[in-house]
């Protein structure tokens, strides 16, 4: 079961590698023996939102006939549906790679869902060659991801797909 307290100091760790390591321990502990795809989605954007102080929304777009989803997610109200041709999250899903955006002001066909939203980093979800997911993380920062945080969150995205139901 999950220790809240240290969630909590998940993201007081300063060293990036050592935080998601953290992360995917705590996110082991929270899925362990529970198998609802809605519940596990839902503790993994409590995680990650805590292990990021930076970010301002956390969540899951699922693939559904060919377009993608809202799912379970941690911030202000969120685009319902998004299509593959359209925003940072398209383009993750539509390229099956990461997308890291210091700026999405600079981002062709951005959707500002948030209008504060400034930067973000979007991680397919693979499973079976195919995108099953995206995992959206953004900030009201410029430039408040860097190649770690797409490591890691990478690594999240990778146990996610372990998930059943995937």
């Amino acid at each position: 079961m999950l220790n809240t307290g240290l969630a909590a100091l998940i993201a007081n760790i300063s060293d990036k590698p050592a935080r998601y390591a953290e992360l995917i321990t705590q996110w082991r502990a929270v899925t362990d023996g529970e198998s609802d795809l809605i519940a596990n989605l839902a503790n993994t954007t409590a995680l990650v939102r805590t292990a990021l102080p930076q970010a301002s929304w956390v969540g899951f777009y699922i693939m559904r006939q060919g377009e993608l989803v809202l799912g379970p997610y941690q911030g202000n109200v969120a685009c319902v549906r998004i299509t593959l041709d359209r925003g940072v999250c398209g383009a993750a899903a539509r390229t099956k790679a990461v997308q890291l955006v210091p700026d999405v002001e600079q981002f062709p066909g951005h959707i500002a869902c948030d209008a504060g939203s400034r930067s973000e980093v979007v991680v397919p979800v693979m499973r079976d060659g195919e995108v099953v997911a995206v995992l959206d993380v953004d900030s009201y920062d410029l430039a408040a991801f860097d190649q770690q945080d797409a490591d890691g969150l990478t690594e999240v995205a990778r146990c996610c797909a372990e998930l059943a139901g995937w």
